[in-house]
């Protein structure tokens, strides 16, 4: 009974070990997929650069969002000819479309509203990318995609499935919710390698 009872404890030692060493491997594993969403920099060739919603509290955008807004103005700035594709739809619980807080807070700082493009009824971020792609010319197969540091890996992957090449534009994440979204980005970005979307 004794010797039973420590080949248990020995099987269930080395399944945990097992366990945890899988978890250090994804760990790494999906850091590096999200240094490496990180590359390339935008440089302003590309026509046409879409910013990914995120959420709007009331009429206001949340600090996520303000920090690619931030981003994006500071790169419509340095490239006057590209156009913005402000993505996203309305959540219950938002005031309005998070494509309409991006439209209205890229006009209040100068922005000219005829490089704005409104993409307002996606509900995810697969959905802001088809849809982007929707508007776009049929000729254009590439984009400048504007986003939270985290977020870019999943963005760009989705992106090549719909047959678009990007570069990026790297909003910082809010220190409030960094560790929130480190993990939720992690296991978003396995499930998106794994189904897709």
């Amino acid at each position: 009974m004794n010797e039973e009872l420590i080949k248990r404890k020995k099987l269930a030692v080395a399944v945990g070990l097992i366990i945890l060493l899988c978890g250090i491997a994804i760990w790494v594993m999906t850091g590096k997929w999200i240094q490496d969403g990180m590359r390339p920099v935008a440089d302003g060739s590309k026509e046409y650069a879409v910013i990914l919603g995120a959420k709007v509290n009331g009429e206001t955008p949340s600090l996520t969002l303000k920090y690619r807004l931030e981003e994006a103005l500071a790169y419509a700035e340095a490239h006057p000819d590209v156009i913005l594709i402000l993505s996203g739809g309305q959540g219950p619980d938002e005031g309005i479309s998070e494509a309409e807080a991006m439209r209205r807070y890229l006009l209040q700082n100068g922005v000219d509203e005829q490089r704005l493009l409104i993409e307002d009824q996606s509900t995810s971020t697969y959905e802001n990318l088809l849809f982007t792609k929707w508007l776009l010319p049929e000729t254009v197969d590439e984009l400048t995609i504007i986003s939270s540091d985290f977020h870019l890996a999943r963005a760009k992957k989705l992106a090549r499935d719909l047959g678009i090449q990007s570069d990026v534009v790297i909003a910082k994440t809010p220190v409030s919710v960094q560790a929130k979204q480190n993990i939720r980005e992690r296991l978003a970005l396995i499930k998106t390698m794994i189904v897709g979307k």
